[in-house]
């Protein structure tokens, strides 16, 4: 994306599939390439919404993927990827959030691991209200 071009409309894709999991891997590599972001950054931002998006689908019983592409007041563009589940909630997220905790066979990397590869995160969630993850990957200067 040049300096200079409107960032793309937001997109939202479903998690209820497999085949989601990997549509949403799909469009979020497009969109670090879109953006501007270097193999690492690639492959770190690809990495998060992989496992959120595997979160919603395994926990949340479902949800959406929503790719926005943010600019901060100097200009710097950035990724944005919402995540929503409609799940039962994260019971205990400060547990959640660290490294090991599972609730299946995982290995327990997955929400703790994504805010380490993003610049921003945040998650609202609720027993019975569901999830959103919210998190951002700003381009270097």
């Amino acid at each position: 994306m040049t300096e200079d071009r409107r960032p793309p409309a937001p997109a939202t894709y479903p998690v209820g599939t497999e085949e989601d999991l990997l549509s949403v891997r799909h469009a979020v590599r497009a969109a670090t390439v879109e953006v501007g972001f270097g193999l690492v950054d690639q492959t770190r931002v690809v990495t998060a919404a992989s496992e959120l998006a595997r979160n919603a689908f395994v926990h949340g019983g479902g949800g959406t993927v929503t790719l926005e592409y943010p600019r901060d007041p100097r200009g710097r563009r950035g990724l944005r990827l919402i995540v929503k589940d409609e799940g039962p909630g994260i019971v205990d997220l400060d547990a959640a959030l660290t490294d090991g905790f599972t609730t299946g066979a995982g290995l327990g990397h997955g929400l703790g691991g994504a805010r380490r590869l993003m610049d921003e995160f945040t998650v609202r969630t609720g027993p019975g209200e569901g999830t959103v993850v919210v998190v951002t990957r700003w381009l270097a200067w």
